[in-house]
C-alpha cells in the first residue's frame, strides 16, 4: 500500500486547506497537489509545491513586467520558438518540488541527474519500511542478447514462477534478519528486551535494492524536461520509465504550453547529424544511397532508418 491511513488523513487535510495568492497559478495542477498518484506496487509520485507557470517562461524571455503577453497563441508561439531553437534560460524560472516513494535500485539510476535538490528518507535515523518491489509477471524478462542493459523475452511458466519466489522469499528473509539485528520491528518495538540490537546504520546494510525509500525532489523545469526526455523514453528502463510518465501528466497540468512543445520537438521529433542530413537530400534528390555510400557507420544508418521508418509509418 503506497500510503498508510494517518499519512492519507494528514494528505487530505492539506488539500482543505486553501491560501489566497497574488502569485500566478496553474490550476490543473492545483487540482492534484499534495495527491500521490501510485506508481509501481507501492511507490507514489506526489507535487508538494511549485513555482512559475507558462507565463513566467514568456514574461523572462522578454523581462517584461507582469505576466507579459496575455494572448495564449502569442505566449505558445514564443514558448514554441525556445522549445525549437534551445534557448534554455527562460525554463530555468520554474521550479517544482517531488515527494516521490522509489524503490532503492531505480533511486540509484535517478540520482545520476545531479540537478536537483534531494533529501532522501535515512536508514540510520529511521527504521525502513517493510516494503519491497516485485515486478508484475509481463515485466519479469530474461536479459537481452543484443542489450548489455536490456530486457529480452518475457519468462514464462515454472521458470517465471521460481523467479518471482526468489525475489519474495528473499526480501522477506533479508527484512526478517534486518528486525533480528535492529532488535525491533517495523514500528520500533523492541523484540528483545535482553538484547541491544545493531545500529541502524549498520543493520540496513543487508537489505536489497528492491527496498522501497522517499526523498524530496526540487528542480526547475528546464533539468526537468531533461530528466524526462531521458526517463519517458521507450528505451528507458521500466520502472524508471513509469514515474517519469506520471511525472509527464503533472508536466501537462503545470505548463501545458510548455508540455505541448515539448512532446512536438523533444519527445516527438528526432536530431540529425550532418551525414544524416546529407543522405535524406540525396533520398529526397531520388538517389537511392546505402549505407556503404553513406559515409556513415552501420550503428548510425540503422538509427536514421530507424527514425524514417517510424516518420513514415507515422
Amino acid at each position: 500500500m503506497p500510503l498508510t491511513e494517518q499519512q492519507a488523513i494528514e494528505i487530505e487535510a492539506l488539500r482543505q486547506v486553501q491560501s489566497p495568492s497574488r502569485r500566478d497559478v496553474a490550476p490543473a495542477l492545483e487540482e492534484v497537489l499534495y495527491k500521490a498518484m501510485p506508481v509501481l506496487d507501492h511507490g507514489f509520485v506526489r507535487v508538494v509545491d511549485y513555482m512559475g507557470t507558462d507565463s513566467a517562461i514568456v514574461q523572462a524571455a522578454r523581462v517584461s513586467y507582469g505576466r507579459g503577453t496575455r494572448k495564449v497563441n502569442e505566449d505558445a508561439g514564443l514558448i514554441n520558438y525556445l522549445m525549437r531553437h534551445r534557448h534554455t534560460t527562460p525554463f530555468e524560472m520554474c521550479e517544482i518540488k517531488f515527494h516521490i516513494k522509489l524503490p532503492i535500485f531505480v533511486a540509484r539510476q535517478w540520482i545520476r541527474h545531479r540537478t536537483a535538490n534531494v533529501n532522501e528518507y535515512s536508514g540510520r535515523y529511521s527504521i525502513m519500511d517493510k516494503e519491497f518491489y516485485v515486478p508484475q509477471p509481463e515485466h519479469l524478462a530474461a536479459q537481452s542478447t543484443s542489450n548489455r542493459q536490456g530486457r529480452g523475452g518475457v519468462l514464462e511458466g515454472a521458470e517465471a514462477a521460481r523467479a518471482l519466489e526468489i525475489l519474495k522469499q528473499d526480501s522477506m528473509q533479508a527484512y526478517k534478519h534486518y528486525e533480528e539485528l535492529l532488535n525491533a520491528d517495523e514500528q520500533g518495538t523492541v523484540l528483545d528486551g535482553d538484547k541491544t540490537g545493531l545500529a541502524r546504520e549498520l543493520a540496513r546494510m543487508n537489505l536489497p535494492v528492491n527496498f522501497y525509500t522517499q526523498w524530496y525532489w526540487k528542480i526547475d523545469l528546464q533539468n526537468l524536461l531533461h530528466f524526462l526526455s531521458l526517463r519517458a523514453d521507450p528505451h528507458a528502463q521500466y520502472e524508471i520509465r513509469v514515474y517519469a510518465e506520471v511525472m509527464l501528466d503533472i508536466l501537462k497540468a503545470w505548463v501545458p504550453i510548455t508540455y505541448q512543445a515539448f512532446m512536438d520537438y523533444r519527445m516527438g521529433g528526432a536530431a540529425l547529424s550532418a551525414k544524416g542530413l546529407a543522405v535524406i537530400k540525396r533520398m529526397i534528390a531520388g538517389e537511392s544511397v546505402t549505407q556503404e555510400q553513406s559515409g556513415m557507420s552501420k550503428g548510425e544508418y540503422r538509427e536514421l532508418m530507424g527514425v524514417l521508418g517510424e516518420l513514415e509509418s507515422a
